[in-house]
């Protein structure tokens, strides 16, 4: 049986996300961002094509390493200005019922306790369609944003975020009981103290004493995505994702980490398809070849040469300002995102210089579209499935709406008759829809289910005081 190919429309609550300059054009519609009826626009979109989730990132702080200034990302809204991604997931829940959603937030600054709760009242507003992708980071402007001198050392990041994910799973699994709710209007009981736990984490960096301030949600915990390509990313991915999503530039490199990923997910006593893993890519599709190599060249009209150095410099942690376009790219050591260098460096058997890195871009982002004929999309999608091991793809945005719509009208049915992507949702929530099985619960070889409610009672008469929680 062929492969399910996997589907998520990848956006950012922001005029500009990963193809820079795209806002220009004529009939892009990415300005509109504070418009509700923007968002709920794209939802339903990506609902008629069946995607699997709307996956929106998200950053803190500014891309202002390039010149040393923010000057360049702002004149070029490369992700700023730029609103929380959490609060349009209800507009867009409201006027669907199936596609789930994915947000950004960062383990490094939010507080473990006041998140925990917004991740409750999502997954219940949406009916357990929620997903929450894990990031710790790669901005010194987030970490001066912050109260911080200069943003926690790369792999110190992803210790402390290991900390706060038993912070959560605490919470989340382990603070209320499942039949805590009783909801007894006749004798006055709502819920059950007995059956309410508070949680008692003293860690390195958090202290928490207190119970979760959300009755159980559907899914309790949302399905947990992550982006981690670097070594200290893997090791977090294998232990914490269900879902895990990477960009880079060959077949060889994505089916090294697929393979890396999966593997170390087995060490960590759970299996190797426990994770569905995503490549982030951009289409440009039209009904024939030529239509879309002449919709490729009206676009790349609009690409931001300046707006994809101003990223790039900010995710590698180097000014490129003065550099020499025709010089070797070479890897550096930075606290940002290695992953991005290491896959024009150490990585790649090409020698990439700026200039060609940059020709690569093409739409202004740090990876190539693929161009093509609905057919060819089709036909590159199903090659990288098959080839590397990989579950599905990311569809960045390039001009909008019509890049999502074109997606949707010319290549979900050509996939749809190939037999490789669903034609009907599933039914119950995302995490079900991901992964089948009844219940919409972590499964219980994740780390996180070790964490459910386990109760040490005393013998005592006040029925009303909390009990001991061994968590």
């Amino acid at each position: 049986m062929p492969r399910e190919i996997r589907l998520n429309a990848f956006d950012m609550n922001s005029v500009g996300h990963i193809q820079h300059g795209m806002w220009t054009h004529p009939r892009d519609q990415s300005p509109r961002y504070t418009d509700i009826e923007y968002w709920q626009n794209l939802a339903r979109t990506a609902e008629r094509g069946l995607f699997d989730a709307i996956f929106l990132a998200d950053i803190i702080g500014v891309y202002d390493v390039y010149g040393a200034s923010p000057a360049a990302s702002i004149r070029n809204a490369v992700q700023v200005p730029i609103n929380d991604p959490l609060l349009v997931v209800p507009v867009m829940a409201a006027v669907t019922k199936n596609i789930g959603f994915g947000v950004t937030s960062n383990a490094t600054y939010e507080p473990p306790y006041l998140f925990a709760r917004r991740l409750s009242t999502l997954d219940h507003l949406t009916k357990g369609r929620m997903g929450w992708n894990i990031v710790t980071g790669y901005l010194d402007s987030a970490a001066r944003a912050m109260g911080l001198d200069r943003q926690i050392e790369h792999d110190d990041r992803y210790d402390l975020a290991d900390e706060y994910m038993e912070v959560i799973y605490k919470l989340l699994e382990g603070s209320w009981e499942d039949d805590a709710v009783i909801a007894d209007r006749t004798n006055r009981l709502y819920a059950d103290p007995a059956k309410i736990h508070a949680i008692n984490h003293v860690g390195r960096r958090h202290r928490v004493n207190a119970i979760h301030l959300s009755e159980p949600s559907l899914q309790r915990t949302p399905v947990l995505f992550q982006a981690g390509v670097s070594t200290r990313g893997r090791a977090f991915a294998a232990k914490h994702a269900e879902c895990v999503f990477f960009s880079t530039s060959t077949k060889e490199n994505v089916r090294a980490i697929a393979r890396d990923t999966r593997a170390q997910a087995v060490r960590n006593g759970r299996n190797a398809e426990d994770i569905v893993i995503f490549l982030s890519r951009s289409f440009v599709v039209g009904r024939t070849r030529k239509e879309a190599e002449e919709k490729f060249a009206d676009y790349r009209a609009y690409g931001s040469v300046e707006g994809a150095l101003a990223h790039f410099a900010s995710s590698v942690g180097i000014d490129y300002a003065k550099e020499d376009l025709d010089a070797p790219l070479r890897h550096e050591q930075t606290n940002s995102m290695q992953s991005i260098l290491e896959a024009v460096t150490t990585r790649s058997s090409e020698q990439w210089t700026l200039r060609k890195l940059l020709g690569q871009m093409g739409l202004g982002s740090r990876t190539m579209p693929f161009v093509g004929s609905a057919e060819e999309v089709a036909d590159e999608m199903q090659g990288w499935v098959e080839e590397t091991g990989i579950d599905g793809f990311n569809l960045s945005r390039v001009v909008t709406p019509e890049g999502l719509e074109d997606f949707v009208d010319l290549v979900v049915p050509i996939l749809q008759e190939r037999g490789v992507y669903k034609t009907a949702y599933r039914e119950g929530t995302l995490r079900q829809k991901l992964f089948g099985g009844a219940s919409g619960r972590l499964q219980d070889s994740h780390i996180g289910a070790s964490h459910r409610h386990r109760t040490v009672r005393d013998d005592v008469s006040d029925q009303t005081s909390v009990p001991v929680t061994v968590l």
